[in-house]
């Protein structure tokens, strides 16, 4: 009995095997045609991905959205071809278990990939409503940089120091987005000090007169450039000084203006006969007999 059912056991395998081997070997055109279904979809969808970044791009200027609808097509264009390939290597109740799988797991994937999900379609909101550009400098929360890339999860940005970061879609869209070149204008501004016995409008004319000989320093209607009082320090008196900058080489070429605008300045006070005295410490002694003891000298030229 036991060698009858090994028999039946192995004659029961090698029936299922040969089975099998038949049925492959039937699909196997299927199959076949299946692959090129996959293969000329992942063609077609890029060549017409690349085609539609090209065209939007021209017609808007707009790399960022470009480049993301760009990969949307080719991502479905992909996903369409999967299911034909499917179908036509005779595996249809895969692709239908697929999708009605898809549709009544929804609410767990929902929640298993809440993440993803929400930068996917912030990236979708952001591909066509978004506060920056390519290349712009942006700060999004704690991050500072350039605009390099937005992707279906994430944006890129690259900071001034080399790092690239790359921000959540979603926090793009709940963060603060502060965007320093959409205009081109930036406005720095720094203290200076002056003597109390100098004459303060004479020489707010001429920081302003120094300010005006910058190249690099805009001034116009909406751009105003001025001087104002800021401070009655201990020994000086705190000018402030505003002026307007090109912000589409910021940070490099905003930095190197204000450099050579607080030198500037400098020199042009200095050049008019102004001081720009440093802070004075004053000491006081207190209690009698001090000034004996305390060990300070004077030279017979500072006696004179």
């Amino acid at each position: 009995m036991q060698q009858d059912s090994r028999a039946y056991s192995v004659t029961t395998v090698k029936d299922s095997f040969e089975r099998f081997y038949d049925n492959f070997i039937e699909q196997l055109p299927g199959i076949g045609l299946g692959l090129l279904i996959i293969i000329l979809g992942v063609l077609i969808g890029s060549w017409i991905g690349r085609f539609a970044t090209r065209r939007i791009s021209a017609r808007t200027n707009d790399p960022l959205m470009s480049r993301f609808l760009g990969k949307t097509i080719r991502f479905i264009f992909l996903l369409v071809a999967v299911m034909l390939a499917l179908r036509a290597a005779g595996l249809g109740g895969i692709a239908t278990g697929i999708l009605t799988a898809a549709g009544a797991s929804a609410v767990i994937f929902g929640f298993a990939f809440k993440d993803i999900g929400e930068n996917f379609i912030s990236g979708i909101i952001l591909a066509f409503n978004r506060p920056f550009d390519i290349e712009d400098t942006v700060e999004i929360g704690e991050n500072f940089g350039k605009v390099k890339g937005l992707e279906f999860r994430y944006t890129k940005l690259k900071t001034f120091d080399g790092k690239d970061v790359y921000i959540p879609n979603s926090d793009v869209l709940t963060k603060p987005v502060t965007n320093f070149t959409e205009d081109g204008f930036f406005r720095w501004n720094f203290t200076i000090g002056i003597a109390y016995e100098n004459n303060i409008d004479e020489a707010k004319k001429t920081v302003m007169t120094a300010l005006r000989k910058e190249p690099t320093v805009i001034e116009d209607n909406e751009h105003q450039n001025f001087v104002i009082e800021d401070e009655l320090a201990t020994s000086t008196v705190n000018l402030k000084v505003f002026f307007w900058v090109d912000t589409k080489d910021f940070r490099r070429l905003a930095l190197i203006t204000k450099g050579n605008v607080v030198r500037a300045v400098k020199e042009a006070l200095e050049e008019n006969g102004f001081y720009m005295p440093a802070d004075i410490q004053e000491i006081k002694l207190y209690g009698a007999g001090m000034e004996k003891d305390f060990p300070v000298r004077m030279n017979k030229a500072e006696e004179k």
